[in-house]
């Protein structure tokens, strides 16, 4: 394990924001991670654990250790005639392991296909996409306390899973090196999830009326390349704002007054559509030197080049202060800020 100074983290970010840390290193085992975090412990330095940096924006340099966590294996845990449980490092990329589930014929994450990042930020995010979150398909993870310099398990209850947040990214934020994430998938009576329109729908035009998982990971990866930009061509970190959670009475309200607004029931509750909020707010396709909105998707903010993490923030900033106003709703941040 080498440990780098000063260390340039513009590859390390999808957002391709030129920042810098103190210290760098590359952990691929628990022991290398106990070494590192020894010699740069958390009561002296500051400590960012990347993985993938698919959902990170850096508004400046980062004056501590950026450990970048790399890594690999996955393993069958559990398995009947019936069910697998399927355990991931945390390094493996996400998409790579689903793709290798879809082709053991395992259901539940095909989705969750084309999401970029590492398996070991999945949790956090409590990543979903297309009617599925990744707590319907979670099992337990392992992770390394540093607090305690231990490894603790941590089953579905303890995770506390919400709307694209979970424990780590809220009381124990910091806290804990995610190791290993296990899933439960079904071998047999595959459940597709398919009553997202754009899913059924592209289905349809792939003749499939019987659609196996592999077509549905098909489909989903479709339509994520038809609408949401590549990050190694347009620098972004895909959807910048959660979609908003209101009450039905809410709801009503805003119906009444904005034609065509767009919202999912949940749970007696209405998911509205930020991407929509931002395009009426009359956001879309806009852009101010190299900071902007993609013009085909609302929802995602884009480094053209040379934007910095400051110019982004500030941009979205205005979107939440537009969308409040026009609508009064307001927008929380899906990516982490740094």
């Amino acid at each position: 394990m080498t440990i780098l100074e000063n260390h340039s983290l513009k590859r390390l970010n999808t957002f391709g924001i030129d920042a810098w840390c103190r210290y760098f290193a590359e952990v691929s085992s628990v022991e290398q991670l106990k070494y590192l975090l020894g010699k740069y412990p958390p009561a002296e330095y500051q400590h960012l654990i990347l993985g993938g940096g698919s959902n990170i924006l850096f508004t400046g340099n980062f004056e501590g250790l950026v450990v970048k966590i790399s890594n690999k294996g996955v393993w069958v845990t559990f398995e009947n005639e019936h069910e697998v449980v399927v355990k991931a490092a945390a390094g493996e990329e996400w998409d790579k392991f689903v793709e290798h589930c879809v082709s053991e014929g395992w259901s539940g994450l095909e989705n969750l296909s084309l999401i970029p990042g590492q398996v070991g930020s999945s949790p956090i995010q409590n990543i979903g996409a297309y009617g599925v979150e990744l707590k319907d398909i979670f099992e337990c993870l392992e992770a390394y306390d540093k607090t305690s310099q231990e490894i603790k398990t941590f089953v579905k209850s303890e995770c506390r899973f919400e709307y694209r947040s979970s424990i780590f990214k809220n009381e124990a934020r910091g806290r804990y090196v995610i190791l290993t994430v296990s899933f439960r998938l079904k071998k047999v009576n595959h459940c597709l999830r398919l009553e997202y329109e754009a899913v059924s729908s592209v289905l349809k035009k792939m003749g499939k009326s019987k659609p196996s998982i592999a077509d549905v990971r098909e489909a989903v990866c479709s339509i994520r390349r038809a609408k949401l930009p590549d990050p190694a061509v347009v620098h972004n970190a895909g959807s910048f704002f959660k979609n908003p959670v209101i009450d039905s009475q809410t709801y009503q309200e805003l119906s009444q007054k904005h034609k065509g607004l767009v919202a999912f029931l949940e749970n007696k509750n209405y998911k509205l559509s930020a991407g929509w909020l931002i395009e009426k707010a009359g956001w879309k396709g806009y852009r101010e030197g190299d900071a902007g909105i993609h013009p085909l998707h609302a929802l995602v903010l884009v480094n053209y080049g040379k934007a910095t993490g400051m110019e982004i923030l500030n941009l979205s900033d205005r979107i939440k202060r537009s969308v409040l106003q026009q609508f009064g709703v307001d927008l929380e941040g899906e990516v982490n800020i740094h």
